[in-house]
C-alpha cells in the first residue's frame, strides 16, 4: 500500500508542479514537476505509514 500512495502521491505531485511552473515557462514547469514529484513521493510514503498503517 506504501507503494501504491507513493506512486499516486508522485503523480499528483508532478501534475500540480509542473502546472504552477507552467504559469512561468517551461522549463520552470518541468523543474517543478521534478521538485512536486519528490514531495509528492515522500508524502504519500509518510501519509500511509502515519494514518494507514499501524
Amino acid at each position: 500500500m506504501e507503494k501504491l500512495m507513493g506512486f499516486v502521491g508522485a503523480t499528483v505531485g508532478s501534475l500540480v508542479g509542473y502546472y504552477l511552473g507552467a504559469l512561468v515557462g517551461f522549463t520552470t514547469g518541468v523543474v517543478l514537476s521534478m521538485v512536486g514529484t519528490g514531495a509528492g513521493l515522500w508524502f504519500g510514503r509518510w501519509a500511509t505509514q502515519r494514518w494507514l498503517e499501524s
